[in-house]
């Protein structure tokens, strides 16, 4: 395998790049890379993506048009997938399904996430989590009062703080325009995981 230092200067540039899209879920096409770099053409964007792919700093997927892939993951990297949505408003169904995976540092983590939400909503804002965040779930049924929470409620998540009291539990959002969630006796009710950390993808 070819050294990163020993790539000439643009080919190292373009792998750079590369490797901060496909860390961040994306797979650039040939047309992104070469307007990323102000290239002609395509094909100059090609060569380099077949020489780095030749000197295995890169993996290609046979038959995928946006086929490329770090090799091996990436050291030291964590693996998420994205499941779906979260509300931080009123719950929304997940869409639980694979939709795509990201290489994270695990240090950006008050714990270790086993995947990741979207956020979609602002009744979270006070505690800085903002609608289109990706936030990381650390899967457990257990949770404390005052900590943030992703809740299934009738089937449906949002991420709150929970509070809980003698006789109620409830949901309370960090946005003076939302209302709490009360969560009533006998209700479809469960703590699916503790909020960890997120990412903001610009």
């Amino acid at each position: 395998m070819n050294d990163d230092d020993s790539l000439p200067p643009q080919r190292a540039a373009v792998l750079a790049f590369l490797r901060g899209e496909l860390m961040a879920g994306r797979s650039p096409s040939l047309a992104e890379v070469a307007a990323a770099f102000g290239f002609a053409s395509r094909n100059a964007a090609r060569k380099h993506v077949q020489a780095l792919v030749a000197d295995g700093l890169l993996e290609q997927v046979r038959g995928r048009m946006r086929g490329l892939r770090l090799p091996g993951g990436a050291a030291g990297l964590l693996p998420l997938a994205v499941l779906g949505r979260v509300a931080a408003g009123p719950p929304v169904g997940a869409d639980i399904g694979l939709d795509r995976q990201l290489w994270l540092d695990p240090r950006m983590f008050s714990l270790r996430p086993n995947y990741l939400l979207q956020v979609e909503g602002d009744s979270m804002v006070d505690d800085g989590i903002l609608d289109g965040d990706l936030v990381g779930v650390h899967r457990t049924p257990e949770a404390r009062d005052g900590q943030t929470v992703v809740a299934r409620v009738d089937g449906e998540l949002t991420i709150k703080r929970l509070q809980r009291g003698a006789r109620r539990i409830r949901l309370l959002p960090r946005n003076p325009a939302h209302a709490p969630i009360e969560v009533r006796a006998g209700q479809d009710f469960a703590i699916e995981g503790l909020f960890c950390g997120l990412v903001r993808r610009g």
